[in-house]
C-alpha cells in the first residue's frame, strides 16, 4: 500500500535511506519483518513436520531440533516487532485514497442491485452487468441508469446518496464479529 500511494512514510532523522536513491525513505523495519518471518516460518515449519514423526524406537534428532525451538520463537518476535516499528512510521495518504475511491464508481453496483433486489426488479444482477462490465462507470452514468429504474423514489434517493467513499457495505458487522476468533 506504501507503493500504491495509500500510506505514506515519515521521514525520520538520521535514518539511512536508500543508497542508491536519494529521494527514497527506505521500508527498512518492513523488510526486516519480512526476512525474519521467512525464517521463523521456514524453522518451525521445519519442527512441525519433524517432531510428531520418529524413527524406529532410538531418535534422539527430536532434542537437537526442540533446542530451536526459541530461534523460530525470537525471529518471530523480531517480526512482529518491526511491523508495528514501521506501521508506527506511516501516516496515511488520504487525498490518494479519496482520488482512487473517485475512480471507481463500479463499487456501487453491490448496493444498487440489492437495493434493486428489494423492491423487485427483474434480473437486478445482469442490468447491472451489461451496464458496468469491462465499463468504466462515472457517478453520472450510475446516477442516469439508477434514474431509469421503476422503483420507489426513496429508493432512488438512497441510490443517489451512495458513493465510493461512504459505501461500507457490512464491512463494520464483519469487522465486530473478527472478536469473536480472537483469543
Amino acid at each position: 500500500y506504501i507503493s500504491l500511494g495509500y500510506f505514506k512514510q515519515k521521514v525520520i532523522a538520521g535514518e539511512v535511506g536508500s543508497s542508491t536513491m536519494p529521494h527514497k525513505v527506505n521500508p527498512i523495519d518492513f523488510e526486516n519483518s519480512e526476512g525474519n518471518l521467512g525464517i521463523a516460518n521456514a524453522l518451525l515449519e521445519h519442527l512441525a513436520t519433524k517432531l510428531p514423526i520418529s524413527r524406529w524406537q532410538r531418535d534422539l534428532t527430536d532434542s537437537t531440533v526442540l533446542r530451536n525451538l526459541g530461534v523460530g520463537i525470537g525471529h518471530s518476535l523480531l517480526s512482529y516487532s518491526s511491523t508495528l516499528r514501521g506501521m508506527s512510521k506511516l501516516e496515511p495518504n488520504e487525498a490518494a485514497m479519496d482520488a482512487d475511491l473517485e475512480a471507481t464508481w463500479e463499487v456501487l453496483a453491490e448496493p444498487i442491485q440489492t437495493i434493486m433486489r428489494r423492491h423487485g426488479v427483474d434480473e437486478p444482477y445482469e442490468k447491472l452487468k451489461a451496464l458496468t462490465r469491462g465499463q468504466k462507470i462515472t457517478k453520472d452514468s450510475l446516477k442516469a441508469f439508477c434514474e431509469t429504474l421503476d422503483i420507489p423514489a426513496e429508493a432512488k434517493e438512497e441510490m443517489a446518496n451512495l458513493t465510493p467513499q461512504n459505501y461500507l457495505g457490512n464491512a463494520i458487522s464483519q469487522a465486530k464479529s473478527i472478536k469473536q476468533f480472537l483469543v
